[in-house]
């Protein structure tokens, strides 16, 4: 979403940290730039006019032009503002209140309301611990009710039976009251929409607000819609009163200026934003941590939070107990390609590590499908091939590479970047340390102990945070090493060949 934002607020922060000193007319020329690169991303207008006021205003102060790095000041003001701009602070789902707590789902139609009520069902059972009922009042679009119905089962979670004839009120009187005699903590109502906002639509949302007395109502807005999601948040926020906001498709290609917009323009904070059509694709909106992306500093918190989710922690501590003993075969590689494909494959992993956004041209040369087919090219092979690949004569070769469709070129590649792993696996047992080490070991050892002030900190100076040993890498020792000349941050654009195993396209 923020992909083209991101980039052009990099380029134009990269000149400022450049040069050793700085003076008004470089932070107005840099602030005339990041004013195009917000408008192109349709960011509303005086939304743009606040936030580069905002940052010359204090960009152009003494302690910013005389302090020993300009660059990184001013940065650090960029992203303070624009946290602002997105909200300040995380705001999630409020719950506290009686049960059952009554959450109203508003919006047009089209705009995903009945999947993310769906979503949201999912997401406060697994997390919060909650039991939710699932109601769908919307009676206009054929067959609504019954797609909640089909998504509640498929996600487990409850619904509430669909009786033909009600109005949309009398199924929120009645969902009321389910909830109230099952034992329910949450109550999700799914409501109608409408392809425009008219009188209907709001004097039909404003009944079921005073029979349903919502704790929560939340517009459900497409984040592709640009400058309409804001005026669409406006004009119900003006008639029925909405708590939060949730933002559909922001995986799409959209300009993601909605987002900068909706928060600043209604007040009103983005709480969940849509990152899939999976049930588990809803991701908690952190200003703090979108700042952080757009910004090209990465999202490391997102990353862990993501491993943590997918990584099976039994097969991360026996990883990380084999690393320890410096052993690591093909069926070890199988299940850390699994996991990294997971994990987005390397372009998803590598978009949340800070300063990665300037490999953005490099990455979107990768062909992802190696993974499918590494894995293929191991499942061919047989058990005992796979535990002592030393077995692997030509002839064996030609026939792994018939059975998984590919060359022995490809199967020389796996293999050799087996080796190469299985030696970091061994060194690694012998001693800590190295970036990319093993996440499984990690998260199997518990989390890290870090500072929040000194991450925090770093964030916002666009630095490297100190990762704990073991690093951020392999699930378990498997993500491949950077070659050498692949820089870090303030090292440049990478040199050299790509990770093993990748190709362009």
């Amino acid at each position: 979403m923020f992909d083209t934002l991101s980039e052009r607020l990099s380029g134009i922060l990269d000149k400022l940290t450049r040069r050793g000193a700085l003076s008004e007319a470089d932070v107005g020329e840099a602030m005339r730039e990041v004013r195009r690169a917000l408008i192109e991303a349709d960011v509303a207008l005086d939304v743009v006019k606040s936030f580069t006021d905002k940052v010359r205003n204090r960009a152009i102060g003494h302690e910013v032009l005389r302090s020993v790095t300009p660059g990184q000041q001013v940065i650090k003001i960029v992203h303070d503002v624009l946290v602002e701009t997105l909200g300040s602070e995380a705001k999630p789902i409020d719950l506290h209140a009686p049960a059952p707590v009554a959450i109203m789902m508003v919006g047009l139609q089209g705009s995903g309301k009945t999947t993310t009520s769906a979503k949201i069902g999912k997401r406060l059972t697994e997390r919060n611990k909650v039991k939710v009922l699932l109601a769908s009042l919307d009676t206009r679009r054929p067959a609504a009710q019954e797609q909640l119905r089909v998504l509640g089962e498929q996600i487990g979670v409850d619904t509430l039976p669909i009786v033909a004839g009600q109005t949309p009120t009398q199924i929120a009187e009645r969902a009321e009251m389910a909830a109230r005699l099952g034992g329910y903590d949450v109550v999700v109502l799914d409501t109608a929409g409408r392809t425009h906002i008219d009188e209907p639509l709001m004097l039909e949302m404003a009944e079921i607000k005073k029979i349903a007395r919502p704790h929560e109502i939340l517009l459900v807005a497409d984040s592709l819609t640009g400058q309409d999601a804001v005026n669409l948040a406006k004009s119900f926020d003006q008639r029925v009163g909405i708590t939060g906001i949730v933002l559909t498709r922001m995986d799409g290609d959209g300009r993601g200026g909605a987002a900068l917009s909706m928060r600043a323009v209604t007040g009103k904070p983005i709480k969940l934003v849509g990152v899939g059509e999976k049930a588990d694709a809803l991701e908690d909106f952190d200003p703090a941590r979108i700042a952080g992306r757009i910004l090209g500093m990465g999202d490391i918190v997102a990353l862990v939070e993501k491993a943590a989710q997918e990584i099976d922690m039994k097969k991360a501590a026996d990883m990380a107990a084999k690393m320890k003993k410096g052993q690591f075969d093909l069926d070890d590689l199988a299940d850390q390609l699994g996991q990294m494909k997971k994990l987005g494959g390397m372009k998803g992993i590598m978009g949340m590590l800070p300063g990665m956004g300037k490999m953005k041209g490099q990455l979107d040369g990768l062909d992802e499908k190696v993974f499918d087919r590494q894995v293929a090219i191991i499942r061919s092979m047989t058990p005992k091939e796979r535990r002592k690949p030393e077995l692997l004569a030509a002839s064996r070769k030609r026939r792994v590479a018939a059975g998984s469709g590919t060359r022995v070129e490809d199967v020389n590649k796996l293999l050799k970047m087996h080796r190469q792993m299985a030696d970091m696996m061994k060194a690694m047992g012998k001693k800590k340390g190295g970036m990319f080490g093993g996440l499984g070991s990690l998260l199997g050892g518990g989390m890290p102990q870090v500072d929040p002030a000194e991450l925090e900190a770093m964030a916002k100076s666009g630095q490297m945070p100190q990762l704990p040993p073991g690093g951020l890498g392999g699930m378990g020792g498997g993500l491949p090493t950077l070659p050498k000349g692949m820089g870090l941050p303030g090292m440049g654009l990478p040199k050299g060949p790509l990770p093993p195993g990748f190709r362009k396209k």
